[in-house]
């Protein structure tokens, strides 16, 4: 096998010592059955990024976290990469300019969606009309929208056919934040849209049972904002292809910050994987890499190995430099950084080495900041098979000044 059980964590790749601490506590906590890393693993906000619990009977929203549904879909079109080459700048320009990108933003365009027809809104009559209003009206205005962080918008060259992807990164925005944040509040027993105080990054996961009233009705909350987050990529990536006048003839599509109902072994475990893509036999996926590297297509492998990790894999390459380390401290008044180890010119560098057209995005996502794709995906090699590798050559995300608190 090719991972290491350490204190009953089931751990791929290299263990990073954060990460694994606040598994340890995941895995210490509550009816688990299993406390799983994947090889991208590092820090997060109480179960770690990478990381995978099973529970018996529970459901964690901060496992979950504050993005909830974040994810990824890619989709193979009918064009040759090369064919829009010699245009690639100016078709990164309207990207740039069509799709919202950055804080709180509203989409330009008012999308309508049956969506917000959804019987589960009827979940948030529970804590108040008011407040259903409110998570409504904010999710009507940013459907579409990317954010900022990590999220991005790309455009591929698939290796050996030449043939022309999109891909897009982002979850649930503001909805899905509030959402997060509202059963928090519940469950510590403060108001839903209350303010909460400051919480420890290596805080005990916050567990509701799935019986209960408060359990159930996150369930269903974290559901339609899963709903809302696949409505979001499906809209950006239609506005992309649209702007190619391309078609999509392949889709792939999946989140990594959610809680399923599993089973394994003949018995049903509510599977919370925190920037962790699934894996099932069969499953495909699409896991990105930096705007410096590789993405992939894969798909889950029938294997022993594979249900040990209760069908879960890597979700990116993983951070192994903070953001603030790459960066430096934000300064709000003057909105200018200080201190990073990463300067813009060395960021500039790297991606024109690498052809990659980029428009926005600081040195807090430079490659620099994160491992190489490869060595991740090569430590799970035994759980999902590598269908297509995708080379970057236009990478769009928000301007370098931004903070998005809906981050994964």
């Amino acid at each position: 096998m090719a991972y290491q059980v350490i204190d009953g964590v089931r751990v791929w790749g290299k263990p990073d010592e954060g990460a694994l601490a606040q598994a340890r506590t995941c895995a210490s906590h509550g009816n688990v059955i299993q406390a799983l890393l994947m090889a991208d693993h590092h820090k997060g906000y109480s179960q770690p990024i990478g990381g995978v619990v099973a529970y018996d009977g529970q459901i964690s929203p901060s496992g979950v976290g504050y993005d909830i549904g974040c994810g990824n879909k890619a989709v193979r079109t009918n064009l040759q990469a090369a064919d829009l080459m010699p245009r690639i700048g100016q078709v990164m320009d309207l990207i740039a300019k069509r799709v919202s990108f950055g804080i709180g933003r509203a989409n330009s365009e008012k999308v309508d969606h049956e969506l917000f027809d959804d019987p589960d809104w009827s979940v948030y009559l529970a804590v108040g009309r008011q407040e259903r209003d409110k998570l409504k009206a904010l999710a009507r205005e940013q459907l579409g929208t990317v954010g900022s962080g990590n999220h991005y918008v790309d455009l591929f060259e698939e290796a050996g056919t030449g043939r022309l992807w999109i891909g897009n990164h982002f979850g649930s925005r503001g909805f899905g934040h509030k959402t997060a944040s509202g059963f928090l509040n519940l469950a510590a027993g403060r108001e839903f849209l209350g303010r909460a105080p400051g919480e420890s990054m290596d805080q005990p996961p916050v567990l509701l049972d799935m019986g209960s009233e408060l359990g159930d009705m996150y369930y269903r909350a974290m559901k339609l904002a899963g709903r809302y987050a696949y409505a979001g990529r499906d809209y950006v990536i239609r506005q992309v292809l649209s702007l190619l006048g391309a078609e999509a003839e392949l889709e792939v599509h999946n989140h990594h910050n959610y809680a399923w109902k599993e089973r394994y072994h003949g018995r049903e475990a509510i599977v919370v994987r925190k920037g962790a893509t699934p894996s099932a036999p069969g499953q495909l996926g699409f896991i990105g890499g930096s705007m410096g590297d590789i993405s992939v297509i894969v798909r889950g492998k029938e294997t022993e190995e594979n249900r040990d990790a209760f069908y879960s894999t890597v979700h990116g390459a993983g951070r192994i430099m903070s953001r603030t380390q790459a960066a430096g401290k934000m300064n709000w008044k003057t909105r200018s950084r200080s201190g990073g180890q990463i300067s813009p010119e060395q960021m500039q560098a790297a991606v024109r080495s690498f052809g990659v057209e980029l428009r926005g995005a600081g040195t807090d996502e430079s490659p620099f900041v994160y491992r190489k794709l490869q060595e991740v995906l090569d430590a799970h090699a035994d759980t999902i098979d590598v269908l297509h590798v995708l080379k970057p050559i236009g990478a769009c995300m928000a301007g370098a000044d931004e903070f998005d608190p809906y981050k994964d």
